[in-house]
Parts: structure tokens; C-alpha cells; sequence
């Protein structure tokens, strides 16, 4: 149910293998370079209960660091490779890291945090050094392979992606208990995604994002081989299936997207027979992309509801989903409850707030207030991720939009999501977001800004091609007034959309 476990049966079977490199690291290696770096995490003077972060692009080495804070029983923290000094200084600073980890491909924003994140006792940079920073390699080489004397696990505290404000860090109690004893995101896996220990896990996203670092690390308990794609291209992805045999992976809407509009001749020149199970999650499907997923590749297509925070799961397979479209699934942990305003439970079919009720505690580290907003208003200790949904009779859930993004036009509620998921299967563009304008009439109304296939076509007369599209198939209320073309749309490589960014463009007084 660990490396170490596994390493002591099959040594040298691949535990990571870089899909762009080639590089393989064995559970050997895995097992070892985490030992010693759990070593030189007591030799700095850390415990149990205290923090440290990384800053990584996806390197063959980030599983075993994540493993090596995990086995010190450490809050340990990734931190995306993107962000700028003053965005990473503030989670470096404000999860309290005594240790900060980067590679020498990103030293620059790295060494650029060190006059003002006074708390690192300890930074060390892989593959090269950099002013003010240890050489990862020299540093853990003389540390013993062997496991600590006080081995327990730790756990992620990982950051929201910053959509709205300040990114919030989300401090889950620490589990504290010896690595062997399986913890609840395993016997999930187990339960619903049944992999063994000759599975292969694709793994085509970020991993300082939550669930490709919980489920590569998941998949590593029970001894799978992860295959990491250093960044997510769709032929390749495919291309990789067919390589590695790959029997699981978990993507992203926006990923099935892309494949669905490969050449047909692309799609059809991969063996995808392997694959036995792939999960998405993250954001909301369209209906007609998952249809046509399923008809591609069958009924092993899974979805679950959840959040980093952990206060809820909600799962779909593919012939619940068929009988169900749109939904993302039937709670699993937690009971659901759809709210208005006040916090009333409202009934099967009407829109409301996405509330858990669940043992789960959780807090957002530093921030109270934040915290007291995810709350149940009338103090029954439900908790929301800050969607608005409902439920049908038979209590399968399915999500309407972000609260956050929620227009109001002349007193009526749009949700951009219908709208979005109607335009992004228009075979001329690439990428959309949808959201409300300043309107003097009105409050507000509806703008695309739409990323085309091709620049070449952006202008009236594809705006008006876009327009009428989704009028023919949606309400005209929900539908955009008008479209702008970009080259490309600030998306983040987990999939999430930052709308906030374009609104800010057209909400001035908003900045």
C-alpha cells in the first residue's frame, strides 16, 4: 500500500515513465529517493505537522518528493510551475513552508522569492543550482535509502487555482497513521476504477493539480506504472495508450474535446483496446461530447463530482450517465442538498446551491472568512465548492454553473455553461468562454469570446454564423449578443477556464 511495499517485491518495474524523455524511474528508485529526502527532512529539524512546498514542472522526480513529504507525515504543497513572484511568495509564505523545492528550468521566478519568504529554512533546486539555493542532488545523496524511524503519513494542503482572488489553501485535519493503513481515496479507487497491480495509468495533466497527484500517488500504492505526459497533446495522448498500454487515465472535458476534433483517419489510427477505464472530472461535460466518447470508446468512460476540499463524491458510469444525461453522478459520500439563498432545502428539479452534508472538516488555511463562506447560512455544518445544481427524483445531481458566474439580465438568471456547451462543438472554434457584460438596460447581457480555429475566419460574419448556431438550439436569452475573437483564451492546463480575467477587460470598476 506504499512504494516501499512495492519496491520489495518488484524493485525494478517502472513506477514513472516520462512519456516526452523516456525516462523511467523504478520503485526502487521511488522508494529510495523518497527515503532520503524524508531523512533530510528530519535533519532539518522538520516533524510531523510541519510544511513544505514545491514548485515543479511535471519532473520524474515530483512523486517521489511528494512521496518523501508524505512518508514524514509533512503537509507538503505544489505549487503551479506558471505563476509569477508575488502569487508564489504568497503560498510559500502563506502555507508556512520551512522547505521550498524548484528545478534550475525555473529558477528565475524561484530565486525571485527569496528576499520575501523569510519562514524557508531550506531550499533546494533540482537538475542545477541558483543563488541562495542547495543542490537538490548533493543535498539528499549522503542520506540513507532506508525508511525513518518515525514514518506516518502526512497530507496535500494544495491551493486553488486563483480564478477568484487570492488563491485559499485547503488545511485537512493530518491522518498521522502508519503508511501501510489505506486511506479513503484508495478504497474508493478500488472500489469503482478496480486496478491492479499491471495496471497503467496515463496521467496527461499537471500534477501540482489535485487529482493527478492524489491518483498517481493512489495508483502507486497498489504498484501500477504511471506514464506522465509532460504536457497534454491529443494525438499523443493517444499515440501513448497505444504505446504503454494504458489501462486507466483521468482527463478533462476540455481534453475529449480536442480529441473529438482530430481527423477522423487520427482518431481511427490508434489500438485503444487496452484502456479499461477512463475518469474525468474537473468541470462538466457537454452532453453531446460525452455521447460521442462513449460511442468511440465505449462504456468505460467514469465521472465523479468532488473537490479538493474533500467533503464530497459523487460518481457516474457510463450506463447511469446514458440513462442520465448530463448528470455527474449519485453521492457516494456525503448527502446532498440543494439550498436557496437563505439556506432552505429546495425540492428534486429546482436550482439551488450545492451543499454537503458530511463528517469532513475542512478550512481555509489563514483565512476565516473565506471559510465562514462556504458554510451552511443556517449553521448545520454543511459545507459548498460554490456550484448551483439540482437534483432528479432518483438523486443523481447535475450542475448548472459556477454561483460566481451567474448572469443577470433584466432580473432573470442565465447560466453561460448552456450556452458554452453549445458553441464549443462548433467545428470553427477551438475555445469559448461566456459571461455577463455591463448592460444600462438591462444589468447585464450575454458576450462569447470565442478562440477560432483559425484567425483567418475571426470577424462579423462568424460572429454572426456563432449567434445564430446557438439560437437554433437554445433559448435566445441565453444565447450571446455579441462574440470577440481571441488568438487564445487564458485557460489553465488542468482545463479550468480563469474567466475572471476577460470579465475584468469589460467590467473596468471591477479591478
Amino acid at each position: 500500500m506504499h512504494p516501499g511495499a512495492i519496491a520489495a517485491v518488484t524493485p525494478d518495474k517502472p513506477a514513472v515513465i516520462m512519456a516526452g524523455s523516456g525516462r523511467v524511474v523504478t520503485y526502487r528508485e521511488l522508494d529510495e529517493e523518497s527515503n532520503r529526502l524524508a531523512h533530510l527532512f528530519r535533519a532539518a529539524g522538520l516533524r510531523p505537522g510541519d510544511h513544505v512546498a514545491f514548485m515543479l514542472a511535471n519532473h520524474p522526480l515530483y512523486l517521489a518528493i511528494a512521496w518523501a513529504a508524505n512518508r514524514a507525515g509533512l503537509y507538503y504543497t505544489a505549487i503551479s510551475s506558471r505563476l509569477g513572484t508575488d502569487e508564489l511568495a504568497y503560498i510559500v509564505n502563506n502555507c508556512g513552508a520551512r522547505v521550498f523545492l524548484s528545478e534550475a528550468s525555473l529558477a528565475e521566478v524561484a530565486t525571485s522569492i527569496t528576499p520575501v519568504t523569510p519562514g524557508v529554512e531550506l531550499r533546494l533546486m533540482l537538475d542545477g543550482t541558483a543563488e541562495g539555493f542547495d543542490s537538490y542532488e548533493e543535498a539528499v545523496a549522503g542520506q540513507p535509502p532506508m525508511p525513518i524511524d518515525d514514518e506516518c503519513q502526512g497530507s496535500d494542503m494544495l491551493y486553488s487555482s486563483g480564478t477568484t482572488g487570492r488563491p485559499k489553501g485547503v488545511k485537512p485535519a493530518l491522518p498521522g497513521t502508519p503508511l501501510t493503513e489505506p486511506n479513503l481515496l484508495l478504497k474508493l479507487v478500488e472500489a469503482l476504477f478496480a486496478p491492479a497491480g499491471d495496471s497503467v495509468y496515463l496521467s496527461p495533466a499537471p500534477l501540482y493539480h489535485a487529482a493527478p497527484l492524489r491518483y498517481c500517488m493512489t495508483f502507486q500504492r497498489l504498484g501500477a506504472t504511471i506514464v506522465v505526459m509532460e504536457r497534454f497533446d491529443p494525438e499523443r495522448y493517444l499515440e501513448l495508450v497505444e504505446k504503454y498500454a494504458v489501462t486507466h487515465s483521468q482527463l478533462v472535458p476540455t481534453m475529449f474535446i480536442k480529441m473529438l476534433k482530430l481527423p477522423d483517419e487520427i482518431r481511427k489510427k490508434y489500438d485503444l483496446s487496452s484502456l479499461q477505464c477512463a475518469i474525468h472530472a474537473a468541470a462538466p461535460c457537454p452532453v453531446p461530447v460525452k455521447e460521442q466518447m462513449i460511442a468511440w470508446w465505449g462504456p468505460i468512460i467514469h465521472e465523479y463530482y468532488a473537490g479538493t476540499e474533500g467533503n464530497g463524491f459523487l460518481y457516474t458510469g457510463s450506463q447511469d450517465w446514458l440513462e442520465h444525461p448530463g448528470t455527474v453522478g449519485r453521492s457516494l459520500l456525503g448527502t446532498v442538498h440543494i439550498c436557496d439563498e437563505d439556506g432552505n432545502a429546495l425540492p428534486p428539479g429546482e436550482h439551488g446551491t450545492i451543499f454537503f452534508e458530511s463528517p469532513t472538516r475542512f478550512e481555509y488555511h489563514d483565512d476565516p472568512d473565506k471559510t465562514r463562506s462556504v458554510q451552511d447560512p443556517q449553521g448545520r455544518g454543511w459545507t459548498t465548492l460554490g456550484d448551483i445544481g439540482y437534483l432528479d427524483a432518483e438523486g443523481f445531481l447535475y450542475l448548472t454553473d459556477r454561483r460566481s458566474y451567474m448572469i443577470i439580465s433584466g432580473g432573470v438568471n442565465i447560466y453561460p455553461q448552456e450556452a458554452e456547451n453549445i458553441l464549443c462543438l462548433h467545428p470553427k472554434i477551438a475555445d469559448v468562454a461566456v459571461f455577463g457584460i455591463p448592460d444600462e438596460e438591462m444589468g447585464e447581457q450575454v458576450k462569447a469570446v470565442v478562440q477560432p480555429v483559425s484567425m483567418a475566419e475571426a470577424g462579423p460574419a462568424l460572429e454572426a454564423e456563432l449567434i445564430e448556431y446557438c439560437r437554433a438550439r437554445l433559448a435566445h436569452y441565453k444565447c450571446p449578443k455579441s462574440v470577440d475573437f481571441r488568438a487564445e483564451l487564458p485557460r489553465h492546463p488542468t482545463g479550468k477556464l480563469y474567466k475572471r480575467l476577460l470579465k475584468d477587460e469589460y467590467w473596468p470598476a471591477r479591478k
